[in-house]
């Protein structure tokens, strides 16, 4: 069941700090998305999936099955809702389950080999306000902007190298592929600290609205995303996605600010990266979506984070009758924030580019009730953490008229808080 109850931090740390433990935490204390956070531990069932793998652990054995992990989810979605509609599944969709929504190329090295679906089933989840219970994190402010020495870290590009990749990128919208292309780099730093307590210095340096951390034997993820990829009402049948595009670094002042957030805001190419996006959420939501309902009621809305500013959208719709989340998501997944426009020759292109397997970096991670509520975020900001390394990558939509140098600051100011927390000594 899914439990109101107040939280302290002692009681969802103890939870943490267990196998299979998770927090969604909504560390951005925000009167409209800031509203409700979950926590627990001790799954019953277990689904992780690599490629057409899949296995199912629960507390009476193991079974294996050769199939697509959506149609896997399906199955056991419909038995548990059946069962009772209390509880619900946490946990992560890594990008590279696209390979199960379109046929794409897998040239990237999947060098970090985590599984590509890693869903746990809870009968109990602790549901609290954090506006009422657990403390905040520290409020998010241009004094925090200042960018770290990112001289503690690697990446999978040198700086020249990813302006090459940019142009690269540019000479494929210039010969008519693509509109647009999300490119990133990946980062990675020695582990210094215990993984939940570098996720609480997370939050505390970028408190975000759609934060998550979960325990898996694997590995742990550390997310402090500002951006949700779904949420759906099952009462309503409303859905939900708020895409980003468009990003300039926090000032360090309030004038700075100002300055800055104007600068976005009036930024031709920033909006038109934010129109493109918002127009391939309103086709992939019009899959499944009643006729007449896709409605986009904000477009490059500013927000304000701890170290940037951000242009959101929102883009909403009624689910058809007789479609169900799996449905949903695979009309969605990944989303086109970060992969481009047209969609399926972006992604082409991000495995041609990057060299690594993006892994957890820009699927989704977050809630699937058995009632057939979601939440899911976008997972940016975010770091794993495998074995004594902590990784996380960022990156920035590529058109025509991207400056590679441009670009290449973008990804050091979204990677910039996570860096802060990563390099900071325990």
């Amino acid at each position: 069941m899914v439990c109101d109850t107040a939280a302290t931090m002692r009681e969802i740390a103890q939870a943490c700090r267990q196998r299979y433990g998770f927090w969604l935490d909504s560390a951005l204390v925000d009167p409209q998305w800031g509203r409700t956070s979950l926590y627990g531990e001790d799954p019953f069932l277990v689904l992780r999936s690599k490629g057409r793998t899949v296995e199912v652990a629960g507390r009476g054995g193991t079974s294996r099955h050769e199939a697509s992990p959506f149609a896997v989810l399906r199955d056991l979605l419909r038995e548990q809702g059946r069962r009772s509609p209390q509880g619900g599944v946490v946990g992560y969709f890594a990008y590279d389950l696209k390979q199960h929504v379109e046929e794409l190329p897998q040239r990237a090295e999947d060098d970090l080999a985590l599984p590509d679906c890693y869903l746990c089933f809870y009968d109990r989840i602790v549901r609290y306000d954090p506006r009422l219970t657990a403390p905040p994190a520290a409020p998010a402010d241009g004094a925090r902007a200042a960018r770290p020495n990112m001289d503690g870290l690697r990446s999978t590009f040198t700086p020249d190298a990813y302006r090459r990749v940019v142009e690269r990128a540019k000479r494929y919208i210039a010969a008519g592929d693509i509109y647009q292309v999300n490119l990133s780099q990946r980062f990675a730093a020695p582990l210094r600290q215990d993984p939940f307590d570098l996720y609480l210095r997370l939050r505390q340096v970028n408190p975000a609205p759609f934060a998550a951390f979960l325990n898996l034997p694997e590995a742990q993820v550390l997310s402090a995303s500002p951006e949700r990829f779904l949420h759906f009402d099952p009462t309503s049948r409303r859905v939900q996605t708020r895409p980003i595009k468009g990003t300039r670094p926090r000032g360090g002042t309030p004038e700075r600010d100002r300055v800055l957030s104007r600068e976005l805001l009036s930024s031709e190419k920033d909006l038109a990266e934010n129109v493109m996006i918002v127009d391939v959420e309103r086709n992939d939501l019009g899959r499944v979506a009643e006729i007449g309902s896709v409605r986009v009621p904000h477009v490059a809305a500013l927000e304000r984070f701890a170290t940037v500013f951000h242009l959101t959208s929102t883009v909403e719709a009624r689910l058809r009758e007789g479609c169900d989340v799996v449905e949903l998501l695979l009309a969605t997944f990944p989303s086109g924030s970060i992969t481009g426009a047209p969609k399926i020759r972006a992604m082409e292109i991000i495995d041609e580019l990057e060299p690594t397997a993006r892994s957890v970096y820009t699927g989704a991670i977050g809630y699937i009730g058995f009632d057939g509520a979601v939440d899911l975020n976008i997972a940016i900001r975010t770091i794993l953490v495998k074995g004594e390394t902590a990784y996380f990558q960022a990156g920035g939509g590529i058109v025509a008229d991207s400056d590679p140098e441009l670009e290449y600051q973008e990804t050091l100011d979204k990677a910039s808080a996570l860096a802060r927390a990563a390099l900071a000594e325990g």
